[in-house]
């Protein structure tokens, strides 16, 4: 039986750069604060948590950055997500060091729908509306703006009469679902700009998902159940492979392998630490 990790899995270099700067600052003696979990992983988290890295919780972020505001050497950090215009503003307002690891993708876009937006433009976002990067972009746009997911909101869409469309995207969206989303907005006829802002990081990692997907038995996918990329590489390897797991650790695998499989692939979001995806092949490799 052969074990075949995919050409691209794993940390990507915003979710690394956040991560990194997390570690060096807690070797500086500073109070940590992220704001929101640094990456959607629950075991990174954890062990952030263990080092007295603290998490302040998106929707209560206000009250909380008070009680860190009295803090002798704290700093807040910003995740690789990005976070609105506005939060930096009040963390100036309460004087906390603000250490900003925004991943550069994501603040290509707040720069993107700000400019845009400034100049009148109407903002689609095609995204997930309850993830943080989303509501990171929505809080750039000085202007009406709109987050639509799904085909069938395309379909339903009706744009402001003369008003110019510019498109981005979540960086970490379905390749091929964007582009079929901004069909349905070109066949309508609309005055559209459209920017591709899924990173390359992302392209790719699906891209290799599905080509290792349609050649496996089995196919496991690791990564945070919070993680909107490591879903839609599930999403991505089931609709190739009919036996696909979704794991977070390795206390989740429970494989029952038959005789005839050949091939087990193996993927992993882009907040999951390499650690961790060595387990997993080490684990199948042992017991299988």
């Amino acid at each position: 039986m052969e074990i075949r990790l995919a050409e691209c899995a794993g940390f990507c270099f915003g979710v690394k750069r956040a991560v990194d700067t997390v570690y060096e600052h807690l070797e500086k003696g500073k109070t940590i604060y992220t704001y929101g979990p640094i990456v959607h992983n629950e075991e990174v988290v954890k062990e952030m948590a263990e080092k007295g890295v603290r998490v302040l919780e998106t929707r209560r972020a206000l009250e909380e950055l008070k009680l860190c505001g009295n803090e002798e050497n704290a700093a807040v950090i910003i995740r690789a997500h990005g976070v609105p215009e506005e939060i930096y503003r009040i963390l100036e307002e309460k004087g906390l060091e603000c250490i900003d690891a925004t991943c550069p993708f994501v603040k290509r876009i707040h720069k993107i729908v700000e400019q845009e937006s400034r100049e009148g433009n109407f903002i689609v976002i095609i995204g997930n509306p309850g993830h943080p990067e989303v509501e990171g972009i929505l809080g750039w746009c000085k202007g009406p703006a709109v987050v639509l997911e799904e085909p069938e909101e395309a379909e339903k869409f009706i744009a402001p009469e003369g008003k110019k469309l510019c498109i981005v995207s979540q960086t970490t969206f379905n390749y091929n679902k964007f582009h079929y989303i901004v069909e349905i907005f070109q066949k309508k006829g609309y005055n559209v700009s459209v920017v591709n802002t899924i990173c390359n990081a992302t392209e790719e990692r699906q891209r290799a998902a599905r080509a290792l997907a349609a050649e496996a038995d089995v196919m496991i996918v690791i990564g945070g159940k919070h993680s909107s990329n490591t879903r839609k590489l599930y999403d991505i390897c089931s609709e190739e492979c009919a036996n696909t797991y979704f794991i977070q650790t390795l206390d989740d695998l429970h494989l029952e392998l038959p005789k005839a499989v050949r091939l087990v692939g193996i993927t992993a979001g882009a907040s999951t630490p390499n650690k961790l995806i060595e387990e997993v092949q080490n684990y199948v490799r042992i017991n299988f």
